[in-house]
């Protein structure tokens, strides 16, 4: 979690993109908390069913103080969250942020750097790449989308002094054909690190290949931005330690929502388990992992659960809490 202070930024500049993503510079009054390539902030969306806080990758130069910039898909498959923002930010309007909070770095020891951003899954690897260009270090980003027509950042990418090592795909083929993986992953070598965001499909198979191709977990990162998750099962209980409080979480419910009404507030913001605000520590107990946040080391620790999704594979669970 990042200790900065939640933020009024203002819109600086709101440009309308391909593909229906929107580009949004934000100030403050000076310099913003500094971050580094793959961080994400959190934006508060008022919506007519009320307020939802969402994640949105920074986008621009980890070197620049001045500003954040993200890329944001109106998606018509969102929970509302993309549409109210597309809908109320214009130039001027001011938004409240937290952050900026990163769970997708860089890996300090990586010798190369292969990116692989699927539509609006490109905006944490540009900051990426700007980082990694900036350290000279060897990298790729291959960035795939359905056509040209609806490539966001074309016009940024023109521009940018490391063009050469930005390969577009597009599905439907013209001079850039679809990505190919038995061409496009290199083979698994001790220091190449293999980055991966973008839709749950093209993540899937990304991640899949790579584990095929003998690539290790710990050589593959991922940051998904949404994802469907099933949080019903059989019913629980949970004890938090601390607390000395005891709840039943019911088939249709979901832990933080169970100790939120007895008076022991998790926080949550995606309500998808890819977010990471709600891991919650666990003493006790099997873990029925639902999220897309935890590592496959991390679950196997069997220490961590992300409270706003997952569930006890068993009838208790212990919380530190």
């Amino acid at each position: 979690m990042s200790d900065t202070k939640p933020m009024i930024l203002t819109v600086a500049e709101r440009i309308d993109d391909r593909g229906d993503i929107m580009q949004l510079t934000l100030t403050g009054d000076g310099p913003l908390p500094a971050f580094a390539a793959g961080a994400h902030v959190d934006l508060l969306v008022e919506t007519p069913e009320g307020p939802l806080w969402r994640q949105y990758s920074l986008c621009g130069d980890p070197a620049e103080t001045g500003c954040y910039r993200l890329g944001i898909l109106k998606d018509p498959a969102s929970r509302g969250g993309s549409a109210a923002l597309h809908q109320l930010l214009r130039a001027g309007e001011t938004v409240h942020v937290e952050g900026p909070r990163n769970h997708f770095p860089l890996a300090p020891d990586a010798e190369r750097s292969v990116l692989f951003g699927g539509g609006i899954g490109v905006t944490p690897m540009l900051a990426m790449a700007r980082e990694l260009h900036a350290a000279g270090a060897e990298f790729t980003l291959h960035y795939a989308t359905r056509s040209a027509a609806r490539t966001a950042f074309l016009d940024l990418i023109a521009t940018l002094p490391f063009r050469d090592r930005i390969v577009l795909h597009h599905d439907d083929g013209g001079a850039a054909g679809p990505l190919d993986l038995a061409r496009d992953l290199p083979p698994p070598a001790p220091g190449t690190h293999l980055y991966v965001c973008g839709p749950q499909g093209f993540m899937d198979w990304v991640i899949g290949a790579a584990e095929t191709a003998g690539y290790p977990g710990t050589r593959i990162h991922r940051e998904y931005f949404s994802a469907e998750v099933d949080t019903g099962g059989a019913g629980f209980e949970v004890e938090c330690a601390q607390s000395g409080v005891t709840v039943t979480v019911g088939p249709e419910d979901t832990i933080a929502k169970a100790l939120a009404r007895a008076g022991v507030k998790i926080e949550v913001k995606c309500e998808e388990g890819i977010c990471g605000t709600c891991v919650t520590d666990v003493i006790e107990g099997g873990i029925d992992h639902r999220d897309q946040f935890l590592t496959e080391e991390e679950r196997e620790d069997g220490d961590q659960i992300c409270a706003c999704c997952s569930r006890a594979s068993g009838a208790k669970l212990v919380l530190d809490l």
